[in-house]
């Protein structure tokens, strides 16, 4: 199952019920982690094997201009999600991109889609 690494500004609460589910999970605030630049956390990331959740455009960004084929990506295009809802929907995509994000992948999460990009090897 994929290591994952909550960005600043996803509930906590949702890195806990993820825990709790049996999910590896580290919130980037528990790590000392939460005024770091998106660079540092993709290098975090990228040494410990995590993929990286978040709300912000500019990891995909970062990733794709600087060639890079690790760490993945899921970007959450839904902002207000509760901790509840943020798990719940994390539940039902993981399975689905968990391939893809093991190989290097940027995933994009709206209502309606989720978008993969895989990023070169």
């Amino acid at each position: 199952m994929t290591s994952l690494i909550f960005d600043q500004g996803l509930p906590r609460s949702a890195a806990a019920i993820l825990i709790h589910k049996g999910y590896n999970v580290v919130h980037v605030a528990d790590l000392g982690l939460s005024e770091a630049t998106d660079m540092e956390i993709i290098q975090y990331a990228h040494k410990e094997e995590r993929t990286i959740v978040t709300l912000d455009a500019d990891f995909h960004a970062l990733l794709k201009i600087g060639g890079h084929s690790r760490p993945s990506v899921i970007r959450v295009r839904l902002e207000g999600l509760k901790g509840k809802e943020l798990a719940e929907l994390l539940e039902q995509v993981i399975p689905v991109v968990d391939s893809d994000l093991r190989r290097g992948a940027l995933v994009t999460v709206n209502e309606k889609t989720i978008r993969i990009h895989r990023l070169s090897s």
